[in-house]
């Protein structure tokens, strides 16, 4: 069993009651800005041992009687294609996954909104999609004298100029596919036709990270900034929250520097002054809930290794930057820290000089490293993979789980039939061939059983792995980092 550092039951009581206690002092209507991932945050399960992938979206089924969502998406990200990085699908796709997925879990879906619009043809062509299968959209333009000119912001003009968006319930939850969807402006502008209605309404703010009851330079926090090296966020003692009351806490520059803009706003629209500091504005309650300090730094710390490869993988594929890169190593010396922590790096690097082929390292639950390398019948992440589960379930090395005689006519199949240039097996073919060779085979009907042993583990690649192989790894709850290196020489590799 892992040590775990984080009870996910207190969160999800916590943060519940943290909640309602700002409905409450607006009257009974607050919109809450929700940021992050609604689901599969696997990030905040890596830096916090015991905290549930979905622990955001189960918190609001907590509240789901009060609560309904408006889902953004800008127009902008629509016409330019943009991509999640982690499930690999565009905004407009995710919006509606996202819809599917929350109505499932009975959660009110109340409408869309297509954000920062200025007539892009895709965001018309994603309205009329969604409205033909029945779903409320609203369109945003642009705001007027946004964001120095306060007085034409507060007008009919600024946020007067968008259409109203009907909410019938107490808690209004503004969520996104990902950054820069316009969720603030969207409360905002929602606060200023609320009191031109006369309905006292209030503004919070939901972000998992930066953890503002921690120190800045708390791995967790520091975690927090490697993962958005890319975005150049920095974590910042709130000037404003010591100023206000004497204590120190933590918040990123982006909250910090819009603070004054947004807090002038508010205090125009309500009448009266809200919030003393951005982190005032915040609900946030993770803090409370670690209940194993050493445990939730050293997985932080775990995790700042992830971003360093992950960053320098981008680099290497033309999608990312070094000055990312430059930003996270920066972060690991400030740490303390190298590569040589993550114990699956050095194994898989020698496996690969050893045996002059690929290899991928797994360590296990026990502290155990098994590795595999690629051969002509199946790549490295499968062998590596298939001798780790041999080691969980006790089997002996030489074991062959799936006979090459049930995996020789899947490749020939691949490469005759199929067409494929890589006809050697990747990680989830095999594992659909092991299925099958566990219905009459009770040897590999024990490896399977030992595969949701290998959720949480550490992986690491001694090259770049396929896109399919890095989501099966995902599947399987594997964190996995790769040498910024391609296994091939042809500029064709997905």
């Amino acid at each position: 069993m892992r040590k775990l550092g984080f009870n996910n039951k207190t969160y999800i009581a916590e943060q519940t009651r943290r909640i309602r206690e700002r409905i409450e002092r607006f009257g009974g209507k607050l919109y809450l800005e929700f940021g992050g991932k609604l689901f599969d945050d696997f990030h905040a399960a890596r830096v916090l041992p015991g905290f549930d992938v979905n622990g955001k979206v189960k918190l609001l089924c907590e509240l789901k009687d009060q609560a309904e969502i408006i889902l953004c998406i800008s127009a902008k990200a629509i016409e330019a294609n943009k991509i999640r990085a982690d499930v690999g699908i565009t905004y407009d796709l995710d919006v509606m996954r996202l819809i599917d997925s929350l109505r499932k879990m009975g959660l009110y879906i109340g409408s869309v909104l297509i954000t920062q619009y200025s007539g892009q043809a895709g965001a018309d062509v994603f309205r009329k999609k969604l409205e033909m299968r029945g779903e409320r959209v609203y369109v945003h333009t642009l705001t007027k004298g946004y964001p120095s000119d306060v007085d034409t912001i507060v007008s009919p003009e600024g946020y007067g100029a968008n259409p109203y968006i009907e909410t019938s319930r107490p808690l209004v939850v503004v969520t996104a596919p990902g950054p820069g969807s316009g969720k603030l402006a969207t409360c905002l502008s929602q606060l200023y036709h609320e009191y031109l209605r006369g309905v006292r309404a209030g503004y919070a703010k939901y972000e998992t990270f930066p953890v503002w009851d921690l120190p800045l330079d708390h791995p967790v926090n520091v975690a927090y900034e490697a993962a958005t090296a890319d975005l150049r966020d920095v974590n910042m003692i709130d000037p404003f929250h010591l100023a206000a009351y004497g204590t120190t806490a933590v918040n990123y520059n982006r909250d910090i520097e819009a603070f004054p803009v947004v807090r002038t706003i508010l205090g125009r629209i309500c009448g009266e002054d809200l919030y003393r500091s951005p982190t005032d504005m915040g609900v946030n309650m993770i803090g409370r809930c670690i209940t194993d300090d050493a445990v939730v730094r050293e997985a932080a710390r775990q995790e700042i290794i992830r971003r360093y490869y992950q960053a320098r993988c981008a680099y290497t594929k033309g999608e990312g930057d070094l000055e990312a890169c430059k930003r996270i190593e920066f972060l690991m010396s400030s740490q303390r820290i190298n590569t040589n922590i993550r114990r699956a790096v050095a194994a898989a690097v020698e496996k690969s000089r050893e045996s002059g082929r690929y290899a991928v390292a797994i360590e296990l639950p026990d502290g155990q490293v098994v590795t595999g390398k690629s051969s002509e019948l199946m790549n490295d992440t499968a062998a590596a993979v298939l001798n780790s589960i041999k080691a969980l379930a006790g089997l002996s090395d030489e074991i062959l789980l799936i006979s090459p005689v049930v995996l020789e006519p899947i490749i020939r199949l691949k490469k005759e039939m199929l067409g494929s240039r890589y006809p050697v097996l990747k990680l989830e073919e095999v594992l659909l061939a092991l299925s099958i060779s566990a219905a009459l085979n009770p040897t590999a009907q024990l490896a399977m059983e030992q595969l949701p042993r290998l959720r949480g583990c550490d992986a690491h690649c001694s090259d770049i792995i396929t896109q399919a192989d890095a989501n099966t790894f995902l599947k399987l709850g594997v964190n996995v980092t790769c040498e910024p290196q391609y296994p091939t020489k042809d500029l064709y590799f997905k």
